[in-house]
């Protein structure tokens, strides 16, 4: 396989993680996804001492975002580095949280189709006044083979495209749920890396978190008070995470009439912040004890609850998680839960042969051609200008300043108020030189309008839409063109990526 993976620069500085007390508590077995490989797996994280290395995402048709996959293949990787460092099991978990209710974020899929332009497909839209109902019971519904229809039509023929579709069509079924699918679909996937992936809907996993979240709806005035005043000493890197905190909401989620909707603090109890229904604390603590289902941590306090239930010593996440990762120590602090070291996922491009061809062909770089398009193909194009117009250009450039300098200098002697007229002059006889430039370059561009295409489907490869293409594709495609072989490839590439960063480059032989 001839693939390139090019990594983004870091924004945020990797660290090896502590180890911490390990070992899982077997009630929460069952709530590992079934997988070709999960028994052995799970086998593994029970074993005293285990840990893990955690991420995790919101469902997504066909597995959402290629950074997904950058994720989980990152766990991937680390814990192979720390296993080895600690002996000891370190296992990859992928935490799928079904909770999120998100379901435009949720129900759509692009990728680059045999044309080389940017494909998308999408389950039909939830009413604007349905309720926020969570993605683990949402269905799918009928939509979902139209969008599979439409996906197989624009995969080209490839040795792998069946066995790809094939895997997508076992578990993205018109009755399966938005949450279920994605979870299915995410085990299939990752087992052969010994990924297991963590339903936080399970009745296992929700009973294990309510006694969490109960405390969390307890001591919600000091947690509120601590954010609050963590955020203020963050300063604009709190500002920056696009989380508020401090407004008096609570860190917990609750299934009420209008769906998943926030509890925000009054008059010493609780009211939900879109339904305006009103809990005391007791309802809720009968809630948590009879339908645990119901209840759900926010974006902040979910990854407190992961180490709580999980032996986790690293969560890998993107910029934008870790910038609000870096407000939750006071919430570990409060309700006296281990942290996890928050890390940076590898991030980057998967660079096909094709899109080398194009960059070697046209003698440009990567971070070129991610960049917005204009000015590299302008320049492409001038340079195919022929060298004696480009050299008679400059000459007549340069001797159209000198000339017109002589003749301000002669007009000003003669009359001072000559100086902006003869200014003028010189401005339209070198506007003129660039429109004739303009004219020839655009003439290139007609006859170069083969070369310039594929320039453009190479952008779109790498760049799709002007966007990282990580958070716009699928795997499905590279899937189909390179089959599994691809993720242990990754993984591969990641491990060293991370023992580059972490321990610096190996010394020569």
């Amino acid at each position: 396989m001839t693939l390139r993976f090019a990594p983004t620069p870091l924004e945020h500085p990797l660290a090896l993680p502590p180890p911490r007390t390990g070992g899982l508590d077997p009630a929460l077995a069952e709530a590992f996804v079934a997988s070709p490989t999960r028994d052995a797996q799970l086998a593994r994280l029970l074993r005293p001492g285990a840990l893990a290395v955690t991420t995790g995402q919101q469902p997504g048709l066909f597995t959402g975002p290629l950074y997904t996959v950058h994720k989980a293949v990152s766990a991937v990787a680390l814990s192979r580095l720390l296993e080895r460092r600690w002996n000891r099991p370190v296992v990859p978990v992928f935490w799928l949280a079904g909770d999120d209710h998100d379901f435009a974020e949720a129900s759509s899929a692009a990728w680059i189709g045999a044309d080389g332009a940017l494909s998308t497909a999408a389950l039909p839209p939830r009413p604007p006044d349905a309720p926020l109902t969570p993605m683990y019971r949402e269905p799918l519904g009928d939509g979902v083979v139209g969008a599979l229809a439409a996906l197989a039509d624009g995969l080209p023929t490839s040795e792998f495209r069946e066995a790809t579709l094939a895997w997508l069509e076992r578990h993205y079924r018109p009755d399966a749920t938005v949450a279920g699918s994605f979870a299915g679909a995410v085990a299939e996937l990752l087992a052969p890396l010994g990924v297991l992936a963590f339903d936080s809907t399970h009745p296992a996993a929700k009973r294990a978190a309510a006694p969490h979240l109960v405390r969390a709806l307890l001591q919600a005035r000091e947690l509120d008070r601590d954010l609050d005043q963590w955020s203020e000493a963050q300063g604009a890197s709190a500002r920056n995470s696009g989380i508020t905190v401090g407004d008096g909401a609570a860190l917990v989620m609750l299934e009420a009439s209008l769906g998943r909707d926030r509890l925000v603090q009054d008059d010493g109890g609780f009211v939900t912040r879109r339904s305006r229904e009103r809990f005391d604390l007791a309802a809720l603590d009968r809630i948590a004890a009879a339908d645990p289902g119901r209840l759900s941590p926010n974006v902040l306090l979910r990854p407190a609850v992961e180490s709580a239930l999980l032996p986790s010593v690293s969560y890998l996440g993107g910029p934008g998680e870790l910038r609000y990762l870096a407000l939750t120590p006071p919430i570990y602090d409060r309700l006296e839960i281990p942290r996890q070291l928050p890390l940076p996922r590898w991030s980057g491009v998967i660079v096909e042969p094709r899109v080398d061809r194009v960059l070697e062909k046209f003698g440009v770089s990567l971070e070129e051609l991610v960049a917005p398009p204009g000015p590299l193909e302008a320049r492409l194009v001038r340079s195919q200008l022929p060298p004696r117009a480009v050299d008679a250009l400059e000459r007549l450039r340069t001797a159209l300043a000198a000339e017109y300098a002589v003749l301000e200098r002669a007009a000003v002697e003669i009359d001072p108020t000559l100086a902006r007229p003869t200014q003028g002059a010189r401005q339209q006889a070198l506007a003129a030189t660039q429109d004739l430039e303009k004219k020839l370059v655009q003439h290139l561009k007609r006859r170069q309008e083969t070369e310039l295409g594929q320039l453009a489907r190479a952008r779109t490869a790498v760049a799709p839409g002007g966007k990282p293409q990580e958070r716009v594709v699928t795997v499905a495609p590279f899937l189909a063109r390179y089959g599994p072989g691809l993720l242990e490839e990754l993984a591969g590439a990641f491990e060293e990526w991370y023992r580059r960063a972490l321990e610096g480059p190996s010394e020569p032989a």
